[in-house]
């Protein structure tokens, strides 16, 4: 069975950091695309930023120079760091990945459950 799984949310004070992470795991043939994406009490899904099995990467413009995202493809994790926090960036934050179960395969998008993060003095 394939799994997101995300961990390291929580409660920050504004002007604080956090550093989130996003494990895939299962059958995996390999993973293309990783993102974070987050949803705010009351409003859409929004993208964050995302990141090619190469490196590149791309971010929302209320967010670049602030986050950072990363990933270890040995370890099939993404990383998303937070500096510089916000009251506005209090939000869910949901992981996803487009991931291949075969060399052939199609490409299939898995998302994390998502994990909280609250900034708030």
């Amino acid at each position: 069975q394939v799994q997101l799984v995300e961990s390291g949310g929580g409660l920050v004070q504004p002007g604080g950091s956090l550093r989130l992470s996003c494990a895939a795991s299962g059958s995996i043939f390999s993973i293309n695309a990783m993102g974070w994406y987050r949803q705010a009490p009351g409003k859409q899904r929004g993208l964050v930023g995302t990141i090619t099995s190469g490196g590149s990467t791309n971010y929302a413009d209320s967010v670049k120079g602030r986050f950072t995202i990363s990933r270890d493809n040995a370890k099939n994790t993404v990383y998303l760091q937070m500096n510089s926090l916000k009251p506005e960036d209090t939000a869910v934050y949901y992981c996803n990945a487009d991931m291949k179960f075969r060399y052939d395969g199609p490409l299939y998008r898995y998302w994390g459950q998502g994990t909280q993060v609250t900034v708030s003095s």
